[in-house]
């Protein structure tokens, strides 16, 4: 199974939504797919699920990844099994909680413990991994999306060394340009560091342990205006500045200046803002691409489903072709 996390040092780009629709495309593409909620704001479990049924589930005991990781936390033992939220036949939700938030410091303080060997260290380090791959198993998935929160903390570090790839959504503004600045130094500087704690973990768990390889697959540029199909001048500005950032940053490359996003394979999409079928996908609890004239998409809006159902299926295909993900 493969595993993908989405992620940038800032939010409001859009990036659950896109892991929501990326899900639902999967399965449109005959993939089955794991969604896992590693973000303490839940919002893509609540993308998923009512908040009848979101409720419910918080006041369970055992339905959430918080639940699948405490008994760990808090000295009791090790992860026990995922509850799988079945969102569809072919997409399982390993939900979001809030209350992963108040467990950030046990995290924090086993990084610096890890590197020392200790046993339990790895184990928490490696709690989200081991509770995705037993989620992905009894799911019988072939890929794992994760979704993080827009941070450069302990919890999102473990999360991320969970993730096989990394896809970086982007606005088109100075702070996800920024953001792009912050991640790849970050990713490197956890993934060298993750390397060399390997071998110092017991050889015993060394199996049940993530490779950590987070190996940039791109980026995503995500809610621009266009009129007459070019991005509005005030976001072209940022637009050109991205490539440049991405190649330098991300991926350490020198000598960079002159590539343009048109021509960048680093880019996988420039999506654009779909304002008029966000509120009906939230309103039907559906996937903008699968809005039909009994939801409201008549007219202008029916084009433009059927626009983002075909901007959304080449997405999903190049992400699945640059993990080597079978469709």
């Amino acid at each position: 199974m493969k595993t993908i996390a989405f992620f940038n040092n800032k939010g409001g780009v859009g990036k659950t939504s896109l892991v929501y629709h990326i899900a639902w495309m999967f399965k449109e593409m005959g993939v089955r797919v794991i969604a896992a909620d590693l973000d303490p704001q839940a919002n893509l479990t609540s993308m998923f699920l009512s908040e009848d049924h979101l409720e419910e589930l918080w006041n369970s005991t055992e339905k959430t990844v918080y639940s699948a990781i405490s008994p760990l936390t808090r000295g009791l033992g090790d992860i026990s099994q995922a509850h799988i939220e079945e969102a569809d036949t072919s997409i399982g939700l390993v939900a979001g909680d809030l209350s992963l938030s108040v467990i950030e410091d046990q995290f924090s303080n086993a990084w610096p413990a890890s590197a020392d060997g200790d046993e339990r260290a790895f184990r928490i380090m490696s709690a989200f991994y081991r509770v995705i791959v037993r989620a992905g198993r009894d799911f019988d998935a072939d890929v794992a999306l994760i979704d993080v929160g827009p941070n450069l903390g302990a919890i999102n570090r473990s999360a991320l060394i969970a993730s096989d790839h990394v896809i970086v959504p982007l606005g088109p503004d100075l702070f996800s340009l920024q953001g792009l600045r912050n991640v790849g130094p970050r990713l490197r500087e956890w993934r060298k560091a993750w390397s060399e704690r390997l071998g110092k973990a017991p050889a015993d768990m060394r199996s049940e342990l993530p490779e950590g390889r987070m190996q940039p697959e791109g980026y995503i540029l995500m809610r621009h205006s266009v009129r007459l199909d070019r991005p509005v001048l005030s976001y072209q500005r940022w637009i050109e500045r991205m490539p440049q950032a991405y190649h330098e940053k991300v991926l350490g490359e020198r000598d960079v200046a002159d590539i343009r996003i048109d021509d960048d394979d680093a880019c996988l999409a420039q999506l654009k803002d779909y304002r008029s079928l966000m509120p009906m996908a939230q309103e039907a609890r559906k996937p903008m691409f699968f809005l039909r004239p009994g939801d409201g998409a008549i007219g202008g809006h029916q084009t433009a489903v059927v626009s983002c159902y075909r901007d959304f299926r080449a997405l999903a295909e190049k992400i699945a072709d640059r993990c080597g993900l079978a469709t």
